[in-house]
């Protein structure tokens, strides 16, 4: 069993699919949203702050028009002689939605894995929770000039449509650098997929109420992604995953690195203290804006390197199912 938990951990460039199916065995320990109020319109398993017909008691108070007569507390009716009713606390659904990145930028790993590997775990990760919770589940993957919606449901099916599209997407990475703008049906080059585009689907395809993991290295936030976040968060419940490599926080060497993207070539001083304080004090501060936006906009932000424990993590941010 312990050969089976360590394998959970993501490894290596590609995913296996194999490991995401695996990715079921450590979801149990997860329980997701359990310290928000569902806001869906529909019905299911989440209690929230609205009074209606449920499960939970909440208090009797004296019949008002409109109220469901089926709802009439008929003993303190009886006793006081005027009429009164049972609240109820209500029980709402909230359906989850994932925001996956797959762009080039994502492949790139020093460790264990590479982040495009990682975001996959994670998805994977969060699927197979919500499905064990019951939630309807739902994903957009995106890579660097394509997308692919996957429709939310309630069943098996789309956690396993999930995961090879995660699959598919993941595996058409070649390179860290930007691959040559692809063509559209009428000879066209199509634009690259930004951050904002996809946060901007996200608003047309994510209902009020539902529960939005985004999961990106957040390399191309901008104002404009930023806009688009705050509209999200005002009807959904959105938490950002960040991930992230050591290499790109901290870069050490004992002599000079010559670098290429296959076009031009550049010497990094890696051995000087100047040059390392520099990469370093770089990476805190676009860290410290992301931080410092999720504040502001009260999103709950997670932040995963590619050697993290990610089942460790993840059960310390959502905790253990009950």
């Amino acid at each position: 069993m312990s050969n089976l938990l360590q394998d959970l951990n993501p490894r290596g460039a590609y995913t296996e699919l194999a490991a995401l199916l695996r990715c079921r065995f450590a979801a149990q320990d997860l329980k997701l949203f359990a310290h928000q109020p569902a806001r869906s319109l529909l019905s299911g398993g989440e209690r929230t702050r609205f009074r209606g017909r449920g499960m939970d008691f909440e208090e009797v108070r004296l019949y008002q028009p409109g109220d469901d007569i089926r709802s009439i507390d008929w003993r303190v009716t009886a006793r006081t002689q005027v009429a009164h009713t049972k609240i109820f606390r209500e029980e709402r659904e909230r359906p989850v939605f994932m925001l996956v990145d797959q762009r080039s930028p994502l492949f790139f790993g020093s460790t264990r894995c590479f982040k495009s590997v990682l975001a996959a775990h994670i998805a994977a990760l969060l699927g197979w929770a919500a499905l064990a919770n019951g939630d309807r589940l739902g994903a957009l993957v995106f890579g660097d000039y394509n997308q692919r919606d996957v429709r939310p449901r309630r069943s098996k099916h789309s956690v396993l449509e999930l995961l090879h599209q995660l699959q598919d997407y993941n595996h058409r990475l070649t390179s860290p650098i930007t691959p040559a703008p692809a063509l559209s049906p009428s000879g066209q080059p199509q634009k690259a997929n930004s951050l904002h585009d996809m946060l901007s689907d996200a608003r047309r395809i994510a209902k009020p109420g539902c529960a939005l993991f985004i999961i990106s290295d957040f390399h191309d936030l901008d104002k404009n992604a930023e806009q688009q976040l705050f509209e999200l968060a005002r009807h959904t419940d959105v938490t950002l995953v960040h991930l992230y490599d050591q290499l790109e926080r901290q870069l050490i060497s004992n002599s000079s690195l010559t670098i290429s993207n296959g076009r031009e070539r550049l010497q990094l001083a890696a051995n000087e203290k100047a040059f390392q304080q520099a990469y370093t004090q770089q990476f805190d501060l676009q860290l410290d804006l992301l931080t410092t936006m999720c504040k502001r906009l009260r999103i709950p932000l997670l932040s995963y390197a590619t050697h993290d424990d990610i089942q460790d993590g993840l059960r310390k941010a959502f905790g253990r199912k009950k």
